[in-house]
């Protein structure tokens, strides 16, 4: 077996998008979800399903994956490989927005359904040391949620470790699929759901067509050209700052130089005018040197 990057746009959609391959999303949804037993997702809706001919005109920069379950609970799967400017704030609005979507103006407002935004990141975003974070409103003391409806989840896999001996949750083998399918040979025999057993299928590139390849390697050399934009843009930025700071040490030394040598020439007139005997006032009137600065001469 040969896996393809999980983290790849294709492959994500691949694996996570597709209607008639649903069992993996569920399975994912399930592990990641704090659902009760009896309250686990059983069926989805994917409302954004992978259509290969959206995929391959290669404008895709966010992937993500939409769905619903049966009583209308809304789940937004997000891939991001690189970390830009108003993450959050985008975050916060995308959700936002697909919360207050659901209900047109006059429309009750008990109609509105949860919306939890799982998130797949390949940075690190918070002091947490744990790979896998669940963010809800909360009141600071009491830790008491009476504002819900909203919830977002970050799997952050720079910070996931975890050999296969150690995987202990389903999050962990999810995430360890993730992460590490590309460099595997075997579906790992610890493997026992049948949801995740699906997305390594999936993932077997024996099993993709010659244009789902093409596609994938399109994405892959898109990724490296964005990744390398991104350092790019670091690395002129970091190059500006010495720039900036050398310039500005030539600047403040040139400033400092001539402030000396002004001094420098004060004092040798103030010497001469010494030696000939002129009053220390009228020196100090010429000069600008202190009547103790004169005397020390």
């Amino acid at each position: 077996m040969k896996f393809v990057d999980i983290t790849n746009d294709i492959a994500f959609r691949k694996i996570f998008g597709n209607e008639s391959k649903k069992k993996s999303l569920i399975s994912f949804l399930n592990a990641v979800i704090d659902f009760p037993k009896n309250e686990q997702i059983v069926d989805v809706e994917i409302t954004n399903p992978y259509q290969l001919g959206k995929l391959s005109d290669g404008k895709s920069t966010i992937v993500d994956v939409k769905a619903k379950d049966k009583i209308g609970n809304v789940f937004i799967v997000e891939m991001q490989i690189a970390e830009f400017d108003f993450f959050h704030k985008r975050i916060l609005y995308y959700t936002s927005q697909s919360y207050t979507s659901q209900i047109d103006k006059g429309v009750k407002y008990n109609n509105l359904k949860p919306v939890y935004f799982i998130g797949i990141l390949e940075f690190k975003i918070g002091q947490n040391p744990n790979y896998f974070s669940r963010h809800k409103v909360l009141d600071i003391e009491t830790k008491e949620q009476v504002i819900e409806d909203v919830e977002f989840n970050f799997i952050e896999l720079p910070k996931f470790n975890k050999s296969i001996e150690q995987l202990e949750s389903s999050i962990d083998q999810w995430t360890y699929f993730i992460k590490n399918a590309e460099n595997l040979t075997l579906i790992p025999e610890s493997v026992k759901d049948e949801g995740l057993k699906e997305a390594y299928s999936e993932a077997d590139k024996h099993n993709w067509t010659k244009r789902e390849l093409e596609d994938y390697e399109r994405a892959s050399i898109k990724e490296r050209d964005e990744i390398g934009r991104i350092e790019f843009a670091e690395r002129k930025a970091k190059l500006k700052g010495q720039m900036e700071g050398m310039i500005e040490g030539k600047i403040e030394g040139k400033i400092e130089g001539k402030i000396e040598g002004k001094k420098e020439g004060k004092i040798e007139v103030a010497k001469s005018l010494k030696q000939n005997s002129v009053s220390l006032d009228i020196i100090a009137l010429t000069t600008g040197l202190t009547i103790e600065e004169i005397e020390s001469l």
